[in-house]
């Protein structure tokens, strides 16, 4: 029998419970490599938990973005959206957001230069600001080849 999940511990560090709101959510963004927004993850919870609202799902995502387990992403669309922090799991990715469509493509493929520059700009900033860097965001915006 397999041990408890890897996110089991991050709740005994916070001194949160894990409920099965919180599980469900994990349980969800664990399996899936797209980018949900709030009211898809209240969707795919609701079938198996009718009891839980919609209200709760944003609750418990605040909770889980404060806790560094979840990503939260403004892609511009209105909705946010949200990715999980498994950490030695996922390697570090941007984003490319099509603006026509709204297709989301995780960009993973960095080439040595990429990387120099953005440790670069991160000591710069760091520097700069007195500012400890510990991970960034970055998304750029435009069209896919099918919307241009």
């Amino acid at each position: 029998m397999p041990g408890p999940p890897w996110w089991s511990g991050k709740f005994r560090e916070c001194g949160c419970r894990v409920t099965i709101p919180r599980q469900a959510i994990l349980d969800i963004l664990t399996g899936t490599s797209e980018h949900l927004s709030a009211e898809d993850i209240y969707m795919a919870v609701h079938k198996e938990y009718p009891a839980i609202g919609l209200t709760t799902i944003y609750r418990t995502l605040d909770l889980l973005v404060r806790m560094g387990m979840v990503f939260r992403f403004d892609f511009g669309d209105g909705r946010n959206r949200y990715e999980l922090i498994e950490e030695g799991k996922k390697e570090h990715h941007h984003h490319l957001v099509c603006t026509g469509c709204g297709r989301i493509i995780d960009y993973t493929d960095f080439i040595e230069d990429e990387v120099r520059l953005f440790k670069q700009v991160e000591e710069v900033l760091s520097k700069k600001h007195n500012f400890e860097i510990t991970s960034h965001q970055v998304q750029f915006l435009g069209q896919c080849s099918k919307c241009q």
